[in-house]
């Protein structure tokens, strides 16, 4: 059986990119980008629920981009279609800089495998800017759950087949695929529940509706401190600095499981090289101020150096992993 071991956001790669700089353009062409950002406010569109790490870097950028130009920037939250609505208004909006898109990783690498009628193509539709940050995820339990550990969780799952389930944003999303791959991995017996964000699925457990939930670590992090969630193991291969006394998967003895979240800047294909450009810089100079670095940190989210070029090849590599691990598994949709 294909057995990836899936370096989604590889330590080696990120520290081999980040050093890379997007070609610079001459300073006629910047002046005359950040005049046009100056000329209306932004829009900035989360295909998501509040409450989740697409919402809350979609804030921090508004707030980034009004105190770069002096302009309103507004979060627009437009949740639907497992990101669907949100995406298309983005990709027929005018390419002016304006109206832009911050959305994860699953709908531009997973998605076009496991959904072959999307309304969008993400190399036609839209430029890649940034990778905003990546974070960990988790898998967590209803406290009432009797298992302490993972591999008690698998235990409980097989014991009582066709009882439990688990709780994702949505059918494809990272969150999704990373169930899958525990239930093959493990023999888990744990029906998946989709929801149209980590949010929803998040009050669901929080009830006692589903039992257990995948969910990035930002999302998770405020309940599993309060003791309204467990959390057994990371799906990452690292621990994460917010939540040091939970272990990786790998560490708690299940491996071929490694699975980080990662959220991008996306803007519509009409939009000018230089605007495009311009809003690349821009991230960085809002993802480097101490202030929001120490926002992401208590998230726990780390920024990302991907720009531009860099962030598209990424990207594109990252699609062909997540075909072959759909392909290989025969995971579909429905």
């Amino acid at each position: 059986m294909f057995k990836p071991s899936l370096r989604l956001v590889a330590g080696a790669l990120l520290a081999t990119v980040a050093t890379a700089s997007f070609a610079q353009a001459p300073a006629a062409d910047d002046a005359a980008a950040q005049a046009a950002l100056k000329q209306g406010q932004f829009r900035i569109v989360a295909p998501f629920p509040p409450g989740g790490p697409v919402d809350v870097l979609s804030r921090l950028l508004a707030t980034g981009l009004q105190h770069l130009y002096g302009q309103s920037a507004v979060v627009e939250n437009r949740p639907g279609a497992n990101g669907n609505i949100g995406i298309e208004l983005v990709k027929r909006a005018a390419g002016d800089g304006h109206t832009m898109l911050v959305v994860p990783a699953g709908n531009m690498t997973i998605n076009p495998t496991l959904m072959p009628n999307l309304p969008y193509n993400v190399e036609k539709d839209f430029i890649s800017v940034a990778m905003l940050a990546k974070a960990p995820n988790a898998i967590a339990v209803f406290p009432s759950v009797p298992a302490r550990n993972i591999q008690e969780l698998i235990a409980l799952t097989k014991a009582k087949p066709g009882t439990m389930a688990y709780g994702s944003p949505g059918v494809g999303s990272g969150l999704h695929l990373a169930g899958e791959l525990f239930k093959d991995a493990t023999g888990a017996d744990l029906l998946h529940v989709p929801y149209k964000g980590t949010t929803q699925a998040l009050n669901d457990t929080l009830g006692g509706q589903i039992q257990v939930i995948f969910g990035a670590v930002p999302t998770l992090m405020p309940q599993i401190k309060a003791g309204k969630l467990r959390a057994l193991a990371l799906t990452g291969a690292d621990r994460s600095s917010v939540l040091p006394e939970v272990p990786t998967l790998a560490q708690a003895g299940v491996e071929g499981v490694n699975v980080v979240s990662w959220y991008g800047l996306y803007l519509p294909s009409s939009t000018p090289a230089n605007i495009a450009g311009q809003l690349a810089r821009d991230v960085t100079k809002i993802l480097g101020d101490p202030a929001t670095l120490e926002t992401l940190k208590a998230q726990g989210l780390d920024p990302s150096p991907l720009r531009l070029e860099a962030f598209r090849k990424f990207q594109a590599d990252e699609t062909k992993t997540w075909e072959k691990v759909i392909k290989a598994r025969g995971i579909t949709a429905g």
